[in-house]
Order: structure tokens, then sequence, then C-alpha cells
């Protein structure tokens, strides 16, 4: 495949992605939704954060090791705790953050 060629895929692969996104965006008002998929729809965003965060909790280094030497899930579950009780974002980010650097330092 020219070079050429892999530009021209690489341009129709982008403009065909943004179609779909902007669809979805575009045409959400005027489409007939029904409740109980609307209701599933607002965990999305939460699912897809989960879905980026938990593994790189829980697998560091690429080794499945649920291990509470591991800085990382002592810190998670007290972020958890803070986003639970406050529904705070800032003072989540900033527990998690500040525990995860307070462990790292004292070598837990």
């Amino acid at each position: 495949m020219s070079e050429l060629s892999q530009w021209g895929l690489f341009l129709l692969i982008g403009a065909g992605t943004f179609a779909i996104r902007l669809s979805f965006i575009e045409f959400y008002g005027s489409l007939r939704i029904p409740p109980l998929l609307r209701r599933a729809l607002l965990y999305v965003p939460a699912s897809v954060l989960a879905a980026l965060v938990v593994p790189a909790v829980v697998l560091p280094d690429r080794h499945a090791a649920f291990d509470w030497s591991n800085p990382q899930i002592p810190a998670a579950l007290l972020a958890a705790l803070v986003a639970w009780r406050t529904k705070s974002t800032l003072l989540t980010l900033a527990v998690g953050m500040g525990a995860l650097w307070a462990l790292k330092y004292w070598g837990v």
C-alpha cells in the first residue's frame, strides 16, 4: 500500500468515525429513546471511567496483583470513599493523589 493510499485510508476512517459520533450528538434530540435506555445511558460515563481507571490501579506493571503493598489500591479506595461521601470531583482527586504520593513517599 502506498503512502498516499494510507493517508487516504486514515482520512476516510477519521471522517467515518467523526460522522458516527456526530450522528449521536445531532440526532439525539429528535430520536425517541425509550426511558429505560435513557436511564441506562446515564451510567455510560461512570462505566467508561471505571474501565479506564481500574486496570491502571489493579494491574501495575501489567501483572495482575491485588496486593496491599501496591500503593495505588489503598489510595484508590480512599478516593472512592471520599467520592461516595462528598460527591466532589476536585476533593476526590486531591485526596486520592495526596494519598498516593504519601504512600509512595513513605515506601508503603
